[in-house]
Protein backbone atom coordinates (compact mmCIF):
# COMPACT_ATOMS: atom_id res chain seq x y z
CA UNK A 1 0.00 0.00 0.00
CA UNK A 2 1.22 3.61 -0.58
CA UNK A 3 1.84 3.91 3.00
CA UNK A 4 4.86 1.78 2.48
CA UNK A 5 6.51 4.34 0.94
CA UNK A 6 6.30 6.88 4.03
CA UNK A 7 9.35 6.59 6.08
CA UNK A 8 10.48 8.89 8.92
CA UNK A 9 12.30 11.37 7.06
CA UNK A 10 8.99 13.38 7.56
CA UNK A 11 9.10 14.50 3.63
CA UNK A 12 6.80 13.58 1.61
CA UNK A 13 6.54 12.19 -2.04
CA UNK A 14 4.01 14.15 -4.13
CA UNK A 15 1.65 11.08 -4.43
CA UNK A 16 1.70 10.93 -0.91
CA UNK A 17 0.43 14.32 -0.16
CA UNK A 18 -2.17 14.12 -2.49
CA UNK A 19 -3.39 10.40 -1.49
CA UNK A 20 -5.70 10.05 1.09
CA UNK A 21 -5.11 6.96 3.13
CA UNK A 22 -8.72 5.91 3.43
CA UNK A 23 -8.48 4.66 6.93
CA UNK A 24 -8.24 8.00 7.93
CA UNK A 25 -11.06 9.86 5.53
CA UNK A 26 -13.88 7.86 6.93
CA UNK A 27 -15.48 10.90 7.86
CA UNK A 28 -17.99 12.18 5.55
CA UNK A 29 -19.53 15.92 5.34
CA UNK A 30 -23.38 15.81 7.05
CA UNK A 31 -24.36 19.21 6.73
CA UNK A 32 -23.15 19.59 10.65
CA UNK A 33 -20.14 20.12 12.32
CA UNK A 34 -18.14 17.41 13.90
CA UNK A 35 -19.79 16.26 17.09
CA UNK A 36 -17.46 16.29 20.91
CA UNK A 37 -17.45 13.71 22.96
CA UNK A 38 -18.76 16.40 25.88
CA UNK A 39 -21.75 17.22 24.32
CA UNK A 40 -24.88 17.06 26.87
CA UNK A 41 -21.87 17.39 29.70
CA UNK A 42 -24.27 18.34 32.88
CA UNK A 43 -22.98 20.22 35.97
CA UNK A 44 -24.45 21.44 39.29
CA UNK A 45 -24.67 25.38 40.09
CA UNK A 46 -24.69 26.62 43.68
CA UNK A 47 -28.51 26.88 43.06
CA UNK A 48 -28.72 22.73 43.10
CA UNK A 49 -29.90 23.23 39.63
CA UNK A 50 -27.80 20.69 36.91
CA UNK A 51 -27.62 22.62 33.61
CA UNK A 52 -25.81 21.29 30.44
CA UNK A 53 -22.55 22.50 30.70
CA UNK A 54 -21.84 25.85 28.44
CA UNK A 55 -18.01 25.44 27.36
CA UNK A 56 -16.45 28.73 26.62
CA UNK A 57 -12.91 27.51 27.03
CA UNK A 58 -11.64 26.40 23.81
CA UNK A 59 -8.65 28.97 23.59
CA UNK A 60 -6.91 27.20 26.01
CA UNK A 61 -8.07 23.64 25.38
CA UNK A 62 -10.78 22.06 23.11
CA UNK A 63 -12.70 18.46 23.74
CA UNK A 64 -12.11 15.68 21.36
CA UNK A 65 -13.95 14.82 18.53
CA UNK A 66 -16.08 11.93 18.76
CA UNK A 67 -14.26 10.79 15.36
CA UNK A 68 -10.45 11.63 16.98
CA UNK A 69 -11.62 9.38 20.12
CA UNK A 70 -12.82 6.35 17.51
CA UNK A 71 -9.34 7.20 15.78
CA UNK A 72 -7.11 6.54 18.81
CA UNK A 73 -9.74 3.55 19.70
CA UNK A 74 -8.87 1.77 16.45
CA UNK A 75 -5.37 2.39 16.44
CA UNK A 76 -5.22 1.26 20.57
CA UNK A 77 -5.74 -2.20 19.43
CA UNK A 78 -3.16 -2.71 17.30
CA UNK A 79 -0.64 -0.06 19.19
CA UNK A 80 3.26 -2.14 18.77
CA UNK A 81 6.86 -0.56 17.97
CA UNK A 82 7.25 2.08 15.33
CA UNK A 83 9.94 1.51 12.60
CA UNK A 84 11.66 -0.98 14.00
CA UNK A 85 9.49 -3.87 14.48
CA UNK A 86 8.48 -6.84 12.05
CA UNK A 87 5.50 -7.97 13.70
CA UNK A 88 2.15 -7.48 12.35
CA UNK A 89 1.47 -4.79 14.85
CA UNK A 90 4.47 -3.13 14.83
CA UNK A 91 3.94 -2.85 10.86
CA UNK A 92 0.29 -1.45 11.23
CA UNK A 93 1.46 0.75 13.76
CA UNK A 94 4.37 2.43 11.87
CA UNK A 95 1.56 2.23 9.19
CA UNK A 96 -0.41 4.96 11.22
CA UNK A 97 2.36 7.19 12.30
CA UNK A 98 3.55 7.95 8.76
CA UNK A 99 -0.10 7.89 7.45
CA UNK A 100 -0.63 10.89 10.40
CA UNK A 101 2.58 12.56 9.24
CA UNK A 102 0.89 12.25 5.51
CA UNK A 103 -2.30 13.82 6.60
CA UNK A 104 -0.97 16.53 8.44
CA UNK A 105 1.22 17.63 5.92
CA UNK A 106 -1.51 17.83 3.64
CA UNK A 107 -3.87 19.67 6.47
CA UNK A 108 -1.43 22.37 6.24
CA UNK A 109 -0.42 22.46 2.32
CA UNK A 110 2.88 21.16 2.73
CA UNK A 111 5.97 21.68 0.36
CA UNK A 112 7.02 18.76 -0.71
CA UNK A 113 10.70 19.66 0.63
CA UNK A 114 9.10 20.28 4.02
CA UNK A 115 9.42 18.27 7.11
CA UNK A 116 7.06 17.40 9.41
CA UNK A 117 8.23 17.03 13.15
CA UNK A 118 5.52 15.45 15.98
CA UNK A 119 6.11 17.20 18.95
CA UNK A 120 3.96 18.11 21.78
CA UNK A 121 2.82 20.82 21.24
CA UNK A 122 3.14 24.50 19.79
CA UNK A 123 5.61 25.48 22.60
CA UNK A 124 7.70 22.12 22.74
CA UNK A 125 7.45 22.89 18.13
CA UNK A 126 8.96 26.85 19.04
CA UNK A 127 11.44 25.60 21.46
CA UNK A 128 12.72 22.78 18.48
CA UNK A 129 13.00 25.65 16.14
CA UNK A 130 14.85 27.89 18.59
CA UNK A 131 17.58 25.41 19.28
CA UNK A 132 17.72 24.42 15.39
CA UNK A 133 17.94 28.47 14.18
CA UNK A 134 21.45 28.69 12.79
CA UNK A 135 24.21 30.30 14.72
CA UNK A 136 23.78 33.78 15.35
CA UNK A 137 20.55 34.25 13.82
CA UNK A 138 18.04 37.22 14.69
CA UNK A 139 14.87 36.52 15.74
CA UNK A 140 11.67 39.31 15.33
CA UNK A 141 8.96 39.35 17.80
CA UNK A 142 5.85 41.15 18.49
CA UNK A 143 5.18 41.63 21.84
CA UNK A 144 1.64 40.50 21.00
CA UNK A 145 2.81 37.20 21.08
CA UNK A 146 1.34 34.08 23.26
CA UNK A 147 4.61 33.04 25.59
CA UNK A 148 5.40 29.71 23.35
CA UNK A 149 6.51 31.77 20.68
CA UNK A 150 7.67 35.12 22.85
CA UNK A 151 10.13 32.98 24.87
CA UNK A 152 11.85 30.23 23.22
CA UNK A 153 14.54 32.63 21.65
CA UNK A 154 18.54 33.11 22.64
CA UNK A 155 18.12 36.52 24.55
CA UNK A 156 20.70 38.28 23.09
CA UNK A 157 19.22 37.32 19.59
CA UNK A 158 15.51 38.78 19.79
CA UNK A 159 14.39 41.79 18.53
CA UNK A 160 10.73 42.01 20.58
CA UNK A 161 9.03 44.84 18.95
CA UNK A 162 6.39 46.55 20.52
CA UNK A 163 2.13 46.04 20.86
CA UNK A 164 1.35 48.47 17.62
CA UNK A 165 -1.26 50.38 17.63
CA UNK A 166 -3.11 49.54 13.90
CA UNK A 167 -2.06 47.16 10.67
CA UNK A 168 -0.11 50.05 9.30
CA UNK A 169 1.83 50.48 12.59
CA UNK A 170 2.79 46.70 12.85
CA UNK A 171 4.11 46.75 9.26
CA UNK A 172 6.33 50.02 9.72
CA UNK A 173 7.49 48.37 13.61
CA UNK A 174 8.79 45.18 11.56
CA UNK A 175 10.35 46.77 8.46
CA UNK A 176 12.29 49.39 10.71
CA UNK A 177 13.25 46.53 12.98
CA UNK A 178 14.44 44.02 9.77
CA UNK A 179 16.28 47.11 8.36
CA UNK A 180 18.12 48.59 11.32
CA UNK A 181 19.36 44.82 12.55
CA UNK A 182 21.06 42.90 9.52
CA UNK A 183 22.30 39.27 9.60
CA UNK A 184 22.77 36.45 7.76
CA UNK A 185 19.90 34.55 9.11
CA UNK A 186 16.80 36.42 10.53
CA UNK A 187 13.61 34.81 11.47
CA UNK A 188 10.32 36.81 12.02
CA UNK A 189 7.59 35.08 14.63
CA UNK A 190 4.21 35.61 13.97
CA UNK A 191 0.57 34.51 15.34
CA UNK A 192 -1.93 33.37 12.64
CA UNK A 193 -4.97 34.26 15.59
CA UNK A 194 -4.32 36.37 18.70
CA UNK A 195 -5.16 33.92 21.65
CA UNK A 196 -6.32 37.24 23.90
CA UNK A 197 -8.67 39.19 21.48
CA UNK A 198 -9.17 36.38 18.48
CA UNK A 199 -8.07 38.68 15.67
CA UNK A 200 -6.35 37.42 12.51
CA UNK A 201 -3.34 38.49 11.58
CA UNK A 202 -2.88 39.36 7.84
CA UNK A 203 0.30 36.48 7.93
CA UNK A 204 0.55 37.30 4.31
CA UNK A 205 1.19 40.68 4.30
CA UNK A 206 4.02 40.47 7.22
CA UNK A 207 5.56 37.15 5.31
CA UNK A 208 6.12 39.48 2.03
CA UNK A 209 7.70 42.26 4.27
CA UNK A 210 10.08 39.38 5.79
CA UNK A 211 10.75 37.74 2.72
CA UNK A 212 11.48 41.17 0.83
CA UNK A 213 14.68 41.36 3.54
CA UNK A 214 15.47 38.01 3.07
CA UNK A 215 13.87 37.00 6.49
CA UNK A 216 12.21 33.47 7.06
CA UNK A 217 8.78 33.41 8.63
CA UNK A 218 7.70 30.90 11.86
CA UNK A 219 3.98 31.20 12.71
CA UNK A 220 2.10 30.17 15.33
CA UNK A 221 -1.26 28.35 14.27
CA UNK A 222 -2.18 27.05 17.30
CA UNK A 223 -5.51 29.37 17.71
CA UNK A 224 -6.05 29.56 13.86
CA UNK A 225 -6.04 25.57 12.88
CA UNK A 226 -8.73 25.22 14.21
CA UNK A 227 -11.22 27.47 12.77
CA UNK A 228 -9.95 28.30 9.58
CA UNK A 229 -8.46 26.54 6.55
CA UNK A 230 -4.18 26.76 6.68
CA UNK A 231 -1.84 27.14 3.64
CA UNK A 232 1.72 27.22 3.97
CA UNK A 233 2.34 28.65 0.64
CA UNK A 234 -0.68 31.25 0.38
CA UNK A 235 0.45 32.36 4.33
CA UNK A 236 4.53 32.67 2.99
CA UNK A 237 5.01 30.81 6.26
CA UNK A 238 8.10 28.99 6.34
CA UNK A 239 7.41 27.37 9.23
CA UNK A 240 4.06 26.59 11.04
CA UNK A 241 3.46 24.82 14.49
CA UNK A 242 0.34 23.52 16.63
CA UNK A 243 -1.00 21.51 19.28
CA UNK A 244 -3.99 18.68 18.92
CA UNK A 245 -5.35 19.89 22.24
CA UNK A 246 -6.75 22.99 20.68
CA UNK A 247 -7.94 21.26 17.14
CA UNK A 248 -10.25 18.86 19.45
CA UNK A 249 -7.00 16.09 19.71
CA UNK A 250 -6.39 16.12 22.82
CA UNK A 251 -3.79 13.19 23.22
CA UNK A 252 -0.20 15.28 23.85
CA UNK A 253 0.63 15.65 19.81
CA UNK A 254 1.65 18.84 18.25
CA UNK A 255 3.47 19.52 14.86
CA UNK A 256 6.19 21.59 13.26
CA UNK A 257 6.34 21.80 10.06
CA UNK A 258 8.52 23.41 7.80
CA UNK A 259 12.00 24.19 5.71
CA UNK A 260 14.63 21.31 6.30
CA UNK A 261 17.97 22.76 5.64
CA UNK A 262 17.88 24.30 8.93
CA UNK A 263 16.30 20.96 10.79
CA UNK A 264 18.68 18.74 9.42
CA UNK A 265 22.02 20.90 9.77
CA UNK A 266 20.80 21.26 13.66
CA UNK A 267 21.76 19.05 16.56
CA UNK A 268 19.01 16.58 17.55
CA UNK A 269 15.95 18.26 19.89
CA UNK A 270 16.60 14.93 22.06
CA UNK A 271 19.63 12.45 21.77
CA UNK A 272 18.39 9.10 22.29
CA UNK A 273 16.81 5.82 19.96
CA UNK A 274 15.10 6.70 16.24
CA UNK A 275 17.49 9.70 15.73
CA UNK A 276 20.60 7.78 15.52
CA UNK A 277 21.30 6.01 11.60
CA UNK A 278 24.81 4.70 13.34
CA UNK A 279 26.25 4.36 16.73
CA UNK A 280 29.64 3.12 17.58
CA UNK A 281 32.65 4.20 20.43
CA UNK A 282 33.49 6.44 18.40
CA UNK A 283 31.27 8.49 16.59
CA UNK A 284 27.45 9.08 16.62
CA UNK A 285 26.14 9.79 12.83
CA UNK A 286 22.21 11.11 13.64
CA UNK A 287 19.35 10.85 11.24
CA UNK A 288 18.21 13.51 8.80
CA UNK A 289 14.28 14.83 8.52
CA UNK A 290 11.82 13.86 11.07
CA UNK A 291 13.78 11.44 12.59
CA UNK A 292 16.32 13.68 13.57
CA UNK A 293 14.08 15.44 16.06
CA UNK A 294 11.93 12.60 16.77
CA UNK A 295 14.24 10.50 19.43
CA UNK A 296 12.43 7.44 21.67
CA UNK A 297 9.29 5.92 21.15
CA UNK A 298 7.33 8.96 19.50
CA UNK A 299 3.28 9.17 20.60
CA UNK A 300 1.68 7.29 18.17
CA UNK A 301 -2.24 7.50 19.34
CA UNK A 302 -1.29 11.55 20.03
CA UNK A 303 -0.39 11.86 15.92
CA UNK A 304 -3.49 9.54 14.99
CA UNK A 305 -5.46 11.61 16.81
CA UNK A 306 -4.17 14.81 15.31
CA UNK A 307 -4.63 13.18 11.73
CA UNK A 308 -8.44 12.35 12.76
CA UNK A 309 -9.25 15.96 13.58
CA UNK A 310 -7.02 17.60 10.47
CA UNK A 311 -9.33 15.27 8.78
CA UNK A 312 -12.40 15.75 10.37
CA UNK A 313 -11.55 19.89 9.60
CA UNK A 314 -11.09 18.91 6.05
CA UNK A 315 -14.03 17.42 5.35
CA UNK A 316 -16.09 19.73 7.60
CA UNK A 317 -14.57 23.20 6.47
CA UNK A 318 -17.70 24.60 5.65
CA UNK A 319 -20.30 24.03 8.32
CA UNK A 320 -17.58 25.02 10.99
CA UNK A 321 -16.61 28.23 9.18
CA UNK A 322 -20.37 28.97 9.30
CA UNK A 323 -21.26 27.74 12.46
CA UNK A 324 -18.58 29.78 13.90
CA UNK A 325 -19.15 32.61 12.22
CA UNK A 326 -22.82 32.96 13.62
CA UNK A 327 -21.57 32.39 16.92
CA UNK A 328 -19.15 34.86 16.94
CA UNK A 329 -21.33 37.75 15.49
CA UNK A 330 -23.98 37.28 18.15
CA UNK A 331 -20.95 36.81 20.85
CA UNK A 332 -19.41 40.28 19.36
CA UNK A 333 -22.23 41.86 18.80
CA UNK A 334 -24.45 41.33 22.10
CA UNK A 335 -21.73 41.51 24.57
CA UNK A 336 -20.63 44.81 23.53
CA UNK A 337 -23.78 46.20 23.80
CA UNK A 338 -24.01 45.39 27.87
CA UNK A 339 -23.71 48.63 29.76
CA UNK A 340 -20.19 48.48 32.61
CA UNK A 341 -18.62 45.26 30.02
CA UNK A 342 -15.72 46.41 28.01
CA UNK A 343 -14.15 44.01 25.46
CA UNK A 344 -10.90 44.76 23.80
CA UNK A 345 -9.10 44.86 20.76
CA UNK A 346 -5.79 45.78 19.13
CA UNK A 347 -6.63 46.40 15.32
CA UNK A 348 -10.51 48.06 15.84
CA UNK A 349 -12.16 46.07 13.21
CA UNK A 350 -9.19 46.36 11.02
CA UNK A 351 -9.12 42.26 10.86
CA UNK A 352 -11.21 39.28 11.18
CA UNK A 353 -11.65 37.49 14.06
CA UNK A 354 -12.66 34.43 15.37
CA UNK A 355 -15.40 33.90 18.24
CA UNK A 356 -13.24 34.83 20.75
CA UNK A 357 -13.90 37.90 23.05
CA UNK A 358 -11.86 39.26 25.61
CA UNK A 359 -13.39 41.61 28.25
CA UNK A 360 -14.06 43.21 31.94
CA UNK A 361 -16.47 44.09 34.08
CA UNK A 362 -17.12 47.59 35.83
CA UNK A 363 -16.68 46.75 39.62
CA UNK A 364 -15.56 43.04 39.20
CA UNK A 365 -12.48 41.15 39.48
CA UNK A 366 -12.03 39.15 36.70
CA UNK A 367 -11.46 35.50 38.72
CA UNK A 368 -14.54 36.57 40.44
CA UNK A 369 -16.05 36.72 36.97
CA UNK A 370 -15.12 33.75 36.07
CA UNK A 371 -15.92 31.49 38.99
CA UNK A 372 -19.44 33.24 39.33
CA UNK A 373 -20.40 32.06 35.71
CA UNK A 374 -19.00 29.05 36.70
CA UNK A 375 -21.11 27.87 39.74
CA UNK A 376 -23.99 30.58 39.45
CA UNK A 377 -24.43 29.50 35.85
CA UNK A 378 -22.76 26.67 34.48
CA UNK A 379 -20.36 28.05 32.14
CA UNK A 380 -16.76 27.93 31.67
CA UNK A 381 -14.31 30.98 30.65
CA UNK A 382 -10.68 31.74 30.95
CA UNK A 383 -9.50 34.33 33.32
CA UNK A 384 -6.16 36.17 33.88
CA UNK A 385 -3.67 37.35 31.71
CA UNK A 386 -3.45 34.25 28.64
CA UNK A 387 -0.24 33.54 28.92
CA UNK A 388 0.32 36.90 26.58
CA UNK A 389 1.25 39.16 29.67
CA UNK A 390 3.13 41.99 27.88
CA UNK A 391 0.06 42.05 25.02
CA UNK A 392 -2.47 41.96 27.74
CA UNK A 393 -0.83 44.57 29.79
CA UNK A 394 -0.96 47.00 26.66
CA UNK A 395 -4.46 45.95 26.43
CA UNK A 396 -5.76 46.75 30.18
CA UNK A 397 -3.03 50.03 30.88
CA UNK A 398 -4.57 52.15 33.14
CA UNK A 399 -7.37 49.49 33.97
CA UNK A 400 -8.08 46.34 35.54
CA UNK A 401 -4.65 44.19 35.88
CA UNK A 402 -6.40 40.59 34.42
CA UNK A 403 -9.44 40.11 32.23
CA UNK A 404 -12.01 37.63 31.04
CA UNK A 405 -12.13 35.58 27.98
CA UNK A 406 -15.28 33.98 26.05
CA UNK A 407 -13.85 31.48 23.27
CA UNK A 408 -16.54 29.55 21.72
CA UNK A 409 -15.71 26.15 19.31
CA UNK A 410 -17.74 23.35 18.08
CA UNK A 411 -19.68 22.57 20.91
CA UNK A 412 -20.96 25.61 21.68
CA UNK A 413 -24.56 26.52 20.70
CA UNK A 414 -26.78 28.81 20.11
CA UNK A 415 -28.87 27.99 24.13
CA UNK A 416 -25.22 28.63 25.07
CA UNK A 417 -24.58 31.95 23.99
CA UNK A 418 -28.09 32.86 24.67
CA UNK A 419 -27.09 31.81 28.59
CA UNK A 420 -23.59 33.51 28.35
CA UNK A 421 -25.38 37.25 27.37
CA UNK A 422 -28.13 36.90 29.75
CA UNK A 423 -25.48 35.69 33.02
CA UNK A 424 -22.92 38.72 31.56
CA UNK A 425 -25.54 40.64 32.18
CA UNK A 426 -26.75 39.95 35.51
CA UNK A 427 -22.90 40.23 36.49
CA UNK A 428 -23.05 43.84 35.18
CA UNK A 429 -26.46 45.00 36.02
CA UNK A 430 -27.04 43.00 39.38
CA UNK A 431 -23.29 41.18 40.66
CA UNK A 432 -23.38 37.82 41.54
CA UNK A 433 -26.10 35.81 43.16
CA UNK A 434 -24.09 34.71 45.95
CA UNK A 435 -21.88 35.78 48.40
CA UNK A 436 -18.39 35.26 47.56
CA UNK A 437 -14.86 35.96 49.81
CA UNK A 438 -11.69 36.02 48.63
CA UNK A 439 -9.63 33.46 50.26
CA UNK A 440 -5.86 33.35 50.00
CA UNK A 441 -4.48 30.47 47.80
CA UNK A 442 -8.05 29.81 46.62
CA UNK A 443 -9.31 32.65 45.15
CA UNK A 444 -12.85 33.39 45.18
CA UNK A 445 -14.72 31.19 46.79
CA UNK A 446 -19.08 31.29 48.10
CA UNK A 447 -19.40 32.06 51.41
CA UNK A 448 -22.20 29.56 52.24
CA UNK A 449 -20.06 27.03 49.45
CA UNK A 450 -21.50 23.45 49.53
CA UNK A 451 -19.36 20.59 50.93
CA UNK A 452 -17.82 19.36 47.61
CA UNK A 453 -18.05 16.02 46.19
CA UNK A 454 -15.08 14.22 45.67
CA UNK A 455 -14.32 13.81 41.48
CA UNK A 456 -14.58 10.46 40.50
CA UNK A 457 -11.34 9.38 39.11
CA UNK A 458 -11.48 7.65 35.52
CA UNK A 459 -9.35 4.87 35.98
Amino acid sequence: MSIANLNSSGRLPERARKAAPSHLHSVTTTGQVPEVVSAGLLCETLDGDRVEYANFDHGASAPALATVKQAVDVATRTYSSVHRGNGYASKVTSAHYEAARAEVARFVGARDDDTVIFTRNTTDSFNLLAKALPRQAVVFVFSTEHHATLLPWPERRTVRLPVPGSLRDAEILLEDALEAVPARHRLVVLTGASNVTGELWPVERFAEIAHEAGARVAVDAAQLAPHKAIDLEALGADYLAFSGHKLYAPYGAGVLVGRSDWLDAAQPYLAGGGATSSVTERSTTWQRGAARHEAGSPNVLGAVALAAACSAFTAHRAEIEAHEDAIGHRLLTELDEIPGVTTYTLFQGEVDRLPVVTLTIDGLDSSLVSAALSLEHGIGVRDGKFCAHPFVDALLEGGPATAVRISAGLGTTQEHVTRLVAAVRELAVDGTRHEWLHVEGQGWVPAAAPEEAAIPLPW
